[in-house]
């Protein structure tokens, strides 16, 4: 054997092996449990980046992990290959963004493959193939027939100088502006499709039977935002009808004015004269901001809004409340209105004190009157004041006795209001799935007929300058006849969002060419829910939600059954740059795994990667631990490959025995819980142990063959190429990747003996070797035998005699 590890001839000859060999083909009808092991695809950019091995390596290793412990596991890997970077790189530098994709997604196969993970290739995906869009198609006619899918006006980003909606992606800068001329960007309403999310909104927050993290849970109820109050009538004084959303209905008579949202369709209709140009001029700087603009909580931002020259009556105290418009207010959540309670409201108390609104008192707490003066907003619960024939009675009975009395009065009624808006998919883009729809001006909107699947993207279209979609400036492609009638046509030229590809993909892994359906159910039947999945905390409320969304539709449409599709989700951290920032081009710092592989080998990029830090933490790059984990590789290598060149001093064999096994329980429940870097921590100390015992008579034993073994398939899961050269060395000719992990006995993870530290009066003064099942009495006799402790206790009065179990002994004295 070489003295050092050639990671440049052994990766590659194990690579070739595994696959002429077929060892990770996926065998679905095996009789082993199965373990279903999903990571999040990737988009084909064109390389990969450290990020990507970050994600990917350890979870390959945790399912390599489960294989050896008995398992079925399948370890898919597919492309989310629909998207904007390819129409952007289409337009600029006058691509075909399908070879474009295509030449990534080649490039980034091989990247993939050089990580030695335990893919199947023969079962990948890629969301921009035909066979796999037919399928995004064939859902979208399913839930449109269910009422799940449908169409309305809603507002979208628009660039009047290229006459084209924009991506979010497409629009940057404080100013929002195109990216492409540098126009000033403005809303318009379109009329685009929309899945209705909503439908499932309480379920969605129901997480029982999931090993989900909790900031995952959280975030994706926060944004579903259920909360339950009352929808309560209030009227212009020209009568029309405004109707809030309030979860405290109690503090109504504490509401001294309205605002709206300023795209509320009464803002027109209720402006005066006097202040339609002010009116008019905030509408539309309102209207160019993003929600998460307009709902900033920064207490140094300054509360903006327009008073509209109009009032409205509250139903509870019949006053006049002045009407307002502010951004902070938005039409895609609630009604569009609210009432403010300046008194018990920091974000009203804020804006009536801007703006030298009414603040009026409508809650006390203990030792406060009706009269007590507010000068901030005061919490919202206590006993209620000011507030008519609910006074005396406490927040909480009285929110009960106000939605009572306005149903009652047909004044408003019980209402449970989400923050969670349904999911629109159209988009004005040519790389994506088209929408099946089909617009006939006898018949309406008309699905495709399910057996004319797929409808194919066009291959020759012209990417115009604007931006525009090919898809709607093609001269024969968005014309058709109906299905229905016969008669002309026109089909939508919108393309789906790239969320809904991702959004069931993990279903087509398991028969990715089955022409008669989404996926075979019998394999499905069998294999879902995925068991185990891994991706960025990022996805938390867009894809995690919309994959939750998608998979409850499909089980009721009797396609799966379980209520969730992935039963157990780990997030990993970030990798940061050598300086601690965010990699990126412009700061320099990015790493280039390629090169890494290059100069280390695929095994020691892994290694190092899981070792850097918790893996759900991520950490800084750091090449000076790389070198560290090449040096324990190396190790690892010699102390299986080296003979020494004296093994003649006294060694102890049932120690190494014991050291064996406490390894082997401690790796394995260590990448259980993907606590990588202390499942390589252990190794590394263990390697260091048989350095030691190869010095001695232990080395050649039995104990060292097992030791030897057992490390070489410890390493497997972590580093699969060196461990499959070291297990041929030891003479195996099965694949080490065909192997269980090696069982430990419990009672030998128990020392025969350990050591004490023995105080006297809490300072060490001595230490003492005791068996590890020895018992109080035991222990004490030992220690004030040893031949360091007896001379100091000797003469002097013992007060007290203390055992902490395997930690110290101390004695009192006096």
């Amino acid at each position: 054997m070489a003295t050092r590890y050639d990671s440049s001839v052994t990766e590659p000859k194990w690579r070739e092996r595994w696959e002429r060999d077929g060892i990770y083909r996926f065998e679905p009808d095996s009789d082993k449990p199965k373990h279903y092991a999903v990571t999040m695809l990737p988009y084909p950019s064109g390389n990969l980046h450290i990020g990507h091995w970050y994600a990917m390596s350890p979870s390959d290793v945790h399912a390599r992990y489960m294989r050896m412990q008995g398992y079925n596991v399948f370890f898919p890997m597919g492309f989310d290959a629909f998207g904007l970077p390819a129409e952007n790189a289409a337009i600029k530098n006058n691509l075909d963004p399908r070879k474009w994709t295509y030449s990534n997604i080649e490039y980034m196969r091989g990247q993939l493959q050089s990580m030695g993970m335990m893919v199947d290739w023969q079962q990948q995906i890629i969301s921009a193939d035909p066979e796999y869009y037919r399928w995004n198609q064939w859902f979208f006619i399913q839930f449109f027939k269910r009422g799940l899918a449908y169409k309305k006006f809603s507002a979208v980003d628009w660039c009047p100088k290229c006459n084209t909606t924009l991506a979010r992606e497409q629009v940057v800068g404080d100013e929002r502006r195109c990216e492409r001329c540098d126009s000033l960007v403005t809303k318009r309403d379109l009329d685009q499709w929309y899945f209705k999310i909503t439908s499932y909104a309480d379920e969605l927050l129901d997480f029982s039977g999931l090993d989900w993290p909790e900031r995952i849970t959280s975030m994706q109820r926060n944004w579903i935002g259920r909360s339950e109050g009352a929808e309560i009538t209030f009227k212009s004084e020209a009568g029309d009808p405004i109707t809030v959303f309030s979860t405290r209905p109690d503090t109504l008579w504490g509401a001294s004015f309205m605002v709206l949202a300023p795209e509320h369709p009464l803002v027109a209709k209720l402006t005066s004269a006097e202040q339609k140009a002010s009116v008019d001029a905030y509408v539309a700087e309102a209207i160019r901001k993003t929600e998460v603009e307009r709902q900033s909580t920064d207490d140094e931002k300054p509360k903006t809004g327009v008073w509209i020259g109009a009032y409205a009556i509250n139903p509870a105290s019949q006053e006049r409340v002045p009407i307002w418009i502010a951004d902070y207010v938005l039409m895609t959540y609630g009604t569009g209105a609210i009432m403010a309670v300046p008194g018990h409201d920091e974000r009203d108390f804020a804006f009536a004190t801007t703006f030298g609104l009414p603040i009026k008192r409508v809650v006390v707490q203990a030792e406060q009157t009706a009269a007590t003066p507010l000068e901030a907003a005061e919490p919202a619960y206590g006993t209620v004041v000011n507030s008519g024939q609910i006074d005396g009675l406490s927040s909480t009975d009285a929110k009960e006795a106000v939605i009572k009395w306005l149903e009652a009065e047909q004044l408003g009624k019980r209402a449970i209001n989400y923050r969670l808006r349904d999911w629109l998919v159209s988009r004005q883009r040519y790389w994506g799935t088209p929408i099946p729809m089909i617009y006939c001006p006898t018949c309406g909107t008309v699905p495709v007929p399910e057996d004319q699947l797929p409808l194919l993207l066009p291959d020759e279209v012209d990417f115009k300058p604007t931006g525009e979609s090919p898809l709607k400036l093609h001269p024969t492609w968005r014309f058709t006849t109906c299905p229905n009638c016969g008669g002309e046509a026109e089909r939508d030229t919108d393309t789906m969002d790239t969320f809904v590809d991702s959004s069931w993909y993990q279903t087509r892994y398991l028969s990715p060419h089955d022409a008669n359906a989404p996926f075979t159910k019998a394999i499905a039947d069998k294999w879902l829910p995925v068991d185990q999945y891994t991706g960025g905390r990022e996805h938390a409320v867009m894809h995690l939600l919309y994959t939750r969304f998608w998979w409850k539709a499909m089980r009721d449409m009797g396609l799966v059954s379980a209520n969730e599709p992935m039963t157990r989700l780990i997030n990993q951290g970030v990798i940061l740059g050598e300086d601690s920032n965010k990699m990126s081009k412009s700061r320099g710092n990015v790493i280039d795994p390629d090169m890494l592989v290059a100069q280390y080998g695929a095994d020691t990029v892994r290694t190092f990667l899981m070792f850097i830090g918790p893996w759900e933490q991520g950490g800084p790059w750091n090449n000076r631990g790389i070198e560290g984990c090449v040096r324990f590789l190396d190790r690892a290598w010699r102390v299986v490959t080296d003979t020494p060149q004296r093994h003649d001093a006294a060694g102890n064999a049932s120690t190494l025995e014991r050291q064996t096994h406490r390894i082997i329980k401690k790796v394995g429940d260590d990448i259980q819980r993907f606590a990588f870097n202390t499942a390589i921590a252990g190794l590394m100390e263990f390697v260091n142990e048989l350095m030691k015992a190869r010095e001695t008579d232990v080395y050649g034993s039995e104990q060292w063959r097992k030791a030897s073994e057992a490390l070489t398939l410890l390493l497997a899961p972590i580093a699969p190429h060196i461990a499959e050269e070291l297990w041929e060395f030891l003479g195996h000719s099965e694949s080490v990747h065909l192997q269980v992990w090696p069982s430990y006995d419990e009672a030998l993870l128990i020392d025969e003996s350990i050591e004490l530290p023995v105080q006297i009066n809490g300072k060490v003064r001595g230490k003492i070797q005791v068996a590890a099942s020895a018992d109080e009495a035991t222990i004490i006799a030992a220690a004030l035998a040893d031949e360091k402790i007896a001379p100091l206790v000797e003469g002097k009065t013992i007060v007290k005699q203390i055992v902490v179990p395997n930690r110290l002994v101390n004695i009192v004295i006096k």
